[in-house]
């Protein structure tokens, strides 16, 4: 029985990488039926509503949600505000889908170990960071005084919370170098506090896996100095956003990360929503200018986390690099002696590796 899987390309370059990725997929000969549906921009100005029923419906009947991205100055000054894509898409996505686990994996791939903005011998990255996705200042309530010179934020972790994406992270961990690097400001907040008091609880009854802790302004400042002494990151969800973005950017391109977006597991699989970690980039949306490894690297994701093929997942990242060291290079990672390419161009080369 083939496996279900919901596209939401989105907008901008969104639809443009999603569907090389969909073609990556199909290339390497994966049993996946694929149904699309409207998110974000795209969605509201269909339906007026940036995450429409009929889209939920579709995610909760698949196995796995591709999305591509989401938003734009078109639908920025939108009002009310929750109507807005990032905040009327994604965020619902992740509440209602149960999708508290994020994994995002920084690393350098050899073939542009120069395009990392950090000296030589510091460019060389390998770390995955767990980010706690429906809890935290973004999901608490939040207030505006009547006069408009006041607002209130409101940031609430509870300890299940906390324990469930430690339990996550712990799994990254294992199949990993074992060990954990919990982000917090428990020098200054209660919710920090409790969230190491939580960690180093569950890190006592999982001495397999060595924890530490660390302040988030000090790890802002490490991924930068030394971005090789991290194997896994924990942390919080405002704290999990800009240090992966951060993270990112030190290899070198947006373009070329993916992530994954998790729920509890069931039996052996694990329901999950997969998107690079890139925005819509309107400026450049319909000129195959798009770096579409980021979604093809997303799918593998796909294809590791839900559908437990690691094999698959390991051909379509060997044929990301394969691609690479071949010298074919999107705009955003051009350089010197290299073949530009476009966004297509780019995916039918990753699935010309792929096909028998």
């Amino acid at each position: 029985m083939p496996a279900k899987v919901a596209v939401l390309p989105g907008d901008g370059i969104g639809p443009e990488v999603i569907d090389e990725a969909v073609k990556v997929l199909r290339a390497a000969g994966v049993d996946a039926e694929y149904e699309y549906a409207l998110v974000g921009g795209a969605a509201i100005d269909a339906t007026g509503e940036p995450l429409p029923a009929e889209t939920l419906t579709v995610c909760r009947a698949s196995d796995a949600v591709l999305l591509g991205a989401v938003g734009g100055p078109k639908w920025d000054n939108i009002q009310p505000a929750h109507l807005r894509p990032e905040i009327g898409a994604l965020l619902p996505l992740r509440s209602e889908l149960n999708l508290y686990a994020n994994v995002r994996p920084a690393r350098t791939m050899r073939p542009l170990v120069h395009a990392s903005p950090l000296k030589e011998g510091r460019s060389m990255i390998d770390l995955v960071v767990v980010r706690e996705l429906t809890g935290g200042i973004y999901f608490g309530d939040r207030t505006r005084s009547e006069d408009g010179r006041k607002a209130v934020d409101s940031m609430v972790y509870t300890r299940d919370e906390v324990e469930r994406i430690t339990a996550r992270a712990f799994e990254v961990a294992r199949a990993r170098r074992k060990q954990i690097v919990s982000v917090d400001k428990a020098n200054v907040l209660e919710t920090s506090r409790l969230w190491r008091e939580t960690v180093s609880e569950f890190a006592a009854q999982n001495p397999d896996v060595s924890v530490s802790h660390m302040l988030v302004d000090n790890c802002a400042m490490q991924l930068i100095r030394d971005p090789s002494q991290f194997d896994v990151i924990l942390t919080e969800n405002m704290f999990g956003d800009i240090l992966s973005d951060e993270a990112s950017a030190v290899t070198g391109s947006l373009g070329l990360l993916p992530s994954a977006s998790l729920s509890d597991p069931i039996g052996d699989k694990v329901f999950g929503l997969y998107e690079p970690v890139h925005g819509s980039a309107p400026d450049i949306a319909g000129q195959g200018k798009a770096n579409p490894l980021a979604a093809i690297l997303s799918s593998a994701m796909m294809m590791r986390f839900s559908f437990k093929d690691n094999r698959t997942a390991d051909r379509i990242e060997a044929a990301v690099e394969a691609a690479l060291d071949e010298g074919l290079r999107t705009a955003d990672i051009f350089e010197n002696e290299s073949r530009l390419v476009t966004t297509s161009e780019m995916g039918d080369a990753v699935a010309a590796k792929l096909r028998p």
